[in-house]
């Protein structure tokens, strides 16, 4: 039986029907560089294979494409190279994934021919790229055939230090390959995906892609990272996919691209971290720095750095699907007051509208029959209004016609599907963000929301659109991914034009390159379980490598288990899943069932404690937030952004830092009982004030409901707010204290925090 060939079939996604349509192409060695402005133009020449008897053979040798390659230096630490055919590559400028830092500008490469084949050299005489040319031993290959294949074999130093290998010859024999360093495949005589190969390490390791929710380290599988609805947070689908890792060996990759990507560490291959691009264009960003978050921040200098969240937002958020009137808010919010649990966000859900789940973008005449009354009502008790909406519009409402005449949703062959949510309304199609005018009517509908007083609007979906459509600005294949970038840079740009920069926010579910821009961004329809919990904070860990600095979660996640509406959240995960929450940087309730503590009466006293403990550390949060815009750290941290060179903490998906100083490790299970690493330094546990040194496990610790382990980097100082509040708006920054994890702080109910909070 013949032996599958795994790059083809499994990488590749080529079979022996498609060969007949489409030629695979191998790239050689460089027939010349020269310098073209401040980058080197690369002659690389491109070989067709046959696919026979299921091996890849190299065709007549006279069948050659050309694609330009151009290798650009931005700063010390980012060496981009850039494959396309035609004579220029497309405009950064007109590419809405870019948002380039000023400082970072581009530097000039010079090629120096050596003995073995050329270096490309900034202006410090630092090596950037090394690429070899000379033939290997022919006497090896006599009696062989056919000869061993051309290959375009080179190294990256995206920093001048760090090596970056491409991985040239993974081969068994000269037809059997692995992977290509470099490749393209056309389709119908037209280019249709790329290929590269870097050469993985047997040890090296990888997080990030976007919110996967597998285990921290990557390498051993290969992901699709095309966005879908992730229908919970347990499988490889994902709400937002970004083409963005980082590698233990100290480097990050960015594959610049809004196309589909199959993305294989160290799995088709064992020895290459690869992928395959669905784009005209192969776009490389090799990304240095020396660390973890050095080479996030250089990821943000080209993408954007998040924008800043107001104050308020740090605050508890209520919701659950839905509430349906102004008067059933009141309820709430009089509950919430009475009960003493802090709030500073009310969610409406599906149900503000005529006719629940039928977006109209205007309250409900009957339910919410003064809506502006309503929303000032609500914010002299201290309390925000969010709103959920959805870019899709439904036969039958109020803006169908205008839409479908003005070619604001794009026309398509047949009506769609939005899932099993949507079986009684039928939608024609996404709002088609690609047209500028389509673009502006939208903001217009949620103009109006704003000026009437609504705080913020929850740009739901975005991860899927009609592929037998014809959109305004480009093809499906290019606009999948990108579209939630740009529905929800269209919110976020007219909120701000509205509220002002400094109360801007929207709440996103989904995500590609660049929408780190647009915060906050949550996980999604997580269920309510252990598993649900776990895999919510996976996902929020490798965002938080991928560029993202702000993350939530539904608490005590969303849909009921076993049944997805009647379900309730055993008490135990609500207070855990509570837990969680209060060190993340946003805090929601969320689900198919009441979430309000005061509905949960045999653990309310203690969620109202914990609470309690989220508001003092809002001046904290509110500041690790703000750092979080200016450098590559995001708010809730993976261990690898200060223990990079600790192997153990790349395999650690169940832990995270809250800021610089909080180590915290969520309790998700019944038993009360985990293991907890300390990293290596010196350690405070947060609630006896005992000092430990790191580098060690602590097995099998017991934790009672009311506690999980949580330790303080020694010697931090932290602000808190002293005194108990219902919201934010109550807060008198002049009353802001500093609390001290040194010599001087001997346990929770000792300090500060242990005068106001009883845990």
């Amino acid at each position: 039986m013949k032996q599958r060939n795994r790059f083809v079939f499994d990488m590749l996604d080529q079979d022996s029907a498609q060969a007949q349509r489409e030629a695979v192409y191998r790239a050689g060695k460089p027939v010349s560089l020269h310098e073209e402005g401040l980058g080197t133009v690369i002659k690389l020449p491109f070989f067709k294979q046959e696919l026979r008897n299921l091996f890849l053979y190299p065709a007549n040798p006279e069948v050659v494409q050309m694609p330009e390659m151009v290798v650009r230096a931005y700063g010390p630490s980012i060496i981009r190279m850039t494959l396309s055919f035609g004579k220029k590559a497309p405009c950064d400028a007109d590419n809405p994934m870019f948002d380039w830092d000023p400082s970072l500008q581009q530097e000039a490469l010079h090629p120096n021919k050596t003995d073995t084949g050329w270096v490309l050299l900034d202006s410090l005489g630092k090596t950037r790229m090394q690429i070899t040319t000379k033939e290997g031993s022919r006497e090896i290959w006599s009696t062989l055939q056919p000869e061993p294949p051309q290959t375009f074999d080179a190294v990256v130093f995206p920093d001048g230090e760090t090596a970056v290998p491409f991985m040239a010859y993974d081969d068994f024999f000269p037809t059997q390959s692995e992977s290509f360093s470099l490749g393209f495949v056309e389709r119908d005589a037209k280019l249709d995906r790329w290929t590269y190969s870097l050469h993985a390490q047997a040890n090296e390791k990888f997080a990030g892609t976007g919110e996967r929710f597998a285990a921290m380290n990557l390498a051993g599988k290969t992901y699709q990272l095309e966005n879908t609805d992730g229908l919970g947070v347990n499988s490889r689908r994902a709400y937002k996919n970004v083409p963005f890792y980082i590698s233990s060996q100290g480097y990050g990759l960015l594959i610049m691209t809004s196309g589909h990507v199959r993305l294989s560490l160290a799995d088709i291959s064992t020895r290459a971290a690869q992928a395959v691009v669905e784009d005209d264009v192969l776009d490389l960003f090799f990304i240095g720095g020396g660390s973890v978050e050095q080479i996030v921040r250089n990821y943000r200098r080209i993408t954007g750095f998040p924008a800043d969240v107001p104050f308020w937002s740090y605050g508890t958020w209520m919701s659950r699907m839905s509430y349906f009137s102004a008067e059933e808010i009141r309820v709430v919010v009089q509950k919430m007051r009475e009960g003493l649990f802090p709030c500073d966000v009310i969610h409406i859900d599906t149900g503000w509208f005529e006719k629940d789940w039928q977006c109209e973008w205007e309250f409900s005449k009957t339910r919410f029959p003064d809506p502006e009354s309503f929303l000032k009502e609500m914010d002299e008790l201290g309390i925000k209004i969010s709103l959920w909406q959805l870019p899709s519009i439904a036969k039958g409402t109020k803006h169908y016609a205008t839409a479908m005449e003005n070619r604001y949703v794009a026309p398509k062959s047949e009506h769609i599907a939005l899932g099993s949510n949507f079986s009684e309304v039928e939608f024609d199609g996404n709002i088609d963000f690609s047209n500028p005018a389509a673009v502006r009517w939208y903001q217009g509908l949620l103009e109006h929301l704003f000026e009437l007083g609504v705080a913020v609007i929850k740009t739901d979906f975005g991860e899927v659109i009609d592929e037998n459509t014809d959109y305004f600005g480009m093809p499906y294949r290019t606009l999948h991914n990108l579209y939630a970038l740009l529905y929800q840079k269209a919110a976020y740009e007219i909120i701000e034009r509205v509220k002002g920069p400094d109360q801007a926010m929207i709440w996103a579910r989904s995500g590609w390159i660049g929408c780190q821009r647009y915060p906050v961004h949550w996980s999604g329809d997580c269920a309510c379980s252990w598993d649900g919990m776990a895999g919510s904070l996976r996902g929020g860990l490798h965002l938080g490598v991928s560029g993202f600095a702000f993350w939530s979660h539904d608490v005590p996640g969303f849909q009921g288990v076993p049944s997805f509406m009647n379900s309730r959240p055993d008490n135990d995960l609500y207070v855990r899943w509570t837990q969680l929450g209060v060190f993340t940087s946003h805090l929601r309730y969320h689900g198919t069932t009441p979430r309000e503590p005061y509905e949960y009466p045999e653990v309310a006293d203690l969620v109202r404690e914990w609470l309690k403990l989220r508001y003092a550390l809002i001046p904290y949060l509110a500041e690790e937030g703000k750092k979080a815009t200016q450098t590559g750290y995001p708010v809730v941290r993976a261990l690898i952004f200060h223990h990079e060179d600790d192997p153990v903490c790349w395999s650690i998906d169940d832990q995270f830092y809250c800021g610089d100083s909080f180590l915290v490790a969520p309790v998700m299970n019944h038993s009360g009982i985990r293991d907890v690493y300390l990293p290596f330094g010196d350690w405070v546990d947060f609630w006896s004030g005992k000092a430990i040194s790191g580098g060690v496990w602590l097995r099998n610790l017991d934790n009672p409901l009311a506690l999980l382990p949580i330790f303080m980097k020694r010697d931090s100082v932290i602000p808190i707010y002293p005194e108990v509040v219902q919201c934010t708006s109550q807060m008198e920054m002049c009353k802001i204290e500093a609390l001290r994890f040194d010599d001087t702080y001997t346990g929770f109910h000792t300090s500060l925090l242990g005068q106001i909070i009883q845990l």
